[in-house]
């Protein structure tokens, strides 16, 4: 018997993707679940919906309740919380890397270390440097994979997932799709996701 898989979507210009990629190996390995990390691109998703930024920026109200809505969580989590400046950030190449990365492992880490750059520093993910200086710190090969990111089988790779994610019915991140494929979407729906993966045994 092997775990069953949960795939975990998301991106990285996400505030509560954050707080998922944060907690979601813990809490699924304790369930038995294994999670393949999909990161996708929102933007393609926005366009066709009309909408040319992040809806928090469409409509002011609700994101002034996102905003405060991160306070409270990332206080209740213990992790830092700083705006990014633009906001949502250009996570496009950040993507690219994320799936340049083949170790599954390798990639949550490198994930969770843009994200905790991006909203706990405030630092711009888009900068080569800045992702250059998390892949070192994690001893993943910079260069290397930098140049990888940049290849047409990691940007096919990335149009692939944005593909895959929207026929999937997914409209926003973070979101879960189980193996029998039920989707689950927000961060508040993580706990729910996990416990339906876990449900759908692989023998």
């Amino acid at each position: 018997m092997t775990w069953p898989p949960l795939d975990f979507w998301y991106e990285f210009g996400s505030t509560y993707s954050y707080l998922s990629a944060m907690r979601i190996d813990d809490m699924a390995a304790k369930r038995g679940v294994s999670v393949r990390w999909r990161p996708f691109l929102l933007g393609p998703l926005f366009a066709k919906a009309g909408w040319s930024t992040s809806p928090f920026n469409v409509y002011p109200a609700k994101g002034a309740y996102m905003w405060r809505d991160m306070e409270r969580l990332t206080s209740a989590m213990k992790l830092p919380l700083t705006r990014p400046a633009p906001f949502p950030a250009n996570g496009l190449l950040a993507a690219r890397v994320a799936l340049a990365i083949e170790r599954d492992e390798d990639r949550a880490r490198f994930s969770r270390a843009v994200y905790l750059a991006e909203f706990g520093n405030g630092d711009r993910i888009d900068a080569t440097e800045t992702l250059a200086a998390r892949l070192s710190a994690l001893s993943l090969p910079a260069d290397q994979l930098l140049d990888k990111a940049g290849t047409a089988e990691i940007k096919a790779a990335l149009r692939a997932n944005t593909e895959t994610a929207e026929r999937a019915g997914i409209f926003g991140a973070p979101s879960f799709t189980c193996a029998d494929g039920e989707l689950f979407w927000g961060n508040d729906r993580l706990e729910s996701a996990i416990d339906h993966a876990a449900s759908c045994m692989i023998v």
